[in-house]
């Protein structure tokens, strides 16, 4: 017995909703749009005195066209852009270890200040996939017989002081980069008994077009 083969699934048709530029635009579109283009500013793609120009495109666009036109001859933003967000923290500002331990890894959004007390215990921040909140982050941090590890991705500006009293105060992640746009994360601090490492992660980039 011969089996009747499947008909092929069609492809998509270039007047299908989705490739239509006469779709109107939504917020969520718009959102994407600024990004896109303050991250071609951020990174030297395009010039600081077209931002307002393209913005100006951007927030006047009615459908996906538009924005299409707005965005002309930029990227989509890669894994990287977009650093500080317009975004809650998913963290709260105030964290404890005492006979325990916190841990803040993977995508998370940063508050603006944050403040660490670990005491007969531990805790870890690994900023490398982390977003921010502001583009200045203050974090004031306090080991008593305890210990603190945050981890930094090599794009951030951080600026680490602090005193180690019969303990360890790390300064290794002290990094400036001097590049408009680029978060900044202060990190002082008191490591008594204990100690508070910093470290930078180099990450891996993605060739530039």
């Amino acid at each position: 017995m011969t089996e009747t083969p499947e008909p092929p699934v069609p492809a998509a048709r270039p007047d299908t909703p989705e490739a239509r530029p006469d779709i109107l635009a939504s917020d969520d579109d718009r959102t994407r749009a600024e990004v896109r283009v303050r991250a071609a500013v951020e990174s030297g793609r395009l010039a600081l005195d077209e931002l307002g120009p393209r913005l100006d495109e951007v927030f006047r666009a009615r459908t996906r066209g538009d924005l299409e036109s707005a965005c002309r001859g930029l990227p989509e933003p890669g894994p990287r852009d977009a650093l500080v967000v317009d975004r809650a923290p998913t963290s709260r500002s105030f964290l404890v270890g005492i006979f325990g331990g916190f841990e803040r890894t993977g995508e998370w959004v940063v508050p603006p200040k944050m403040t660490l007390w670990t005491m007969w215990g531990g805790g870890v921040l690994d900023f490398s996939e982390a977003r921010f909140s502001s583009q200045e982050t203050q974090i004031r941090s306090f080991s008593i017989w305890g210990g603190t590890r945050m981890v930094f991705p090599d794009d951030v500006e951080v600026d680490v002081k602090g005193l180690g009293l019969f303990g360890v105060f790390d300064k290794s992640a002290t990094r400036r980069i001097g590049k408009a746009g680029t978060p900044r994360v202060a990190v002082r601090g008191l490591a008594l008994f204990g100690a508070i490492v910093t470290r930078t992660k180099a990450l891996r980039r993605r060739p530039r077009d």
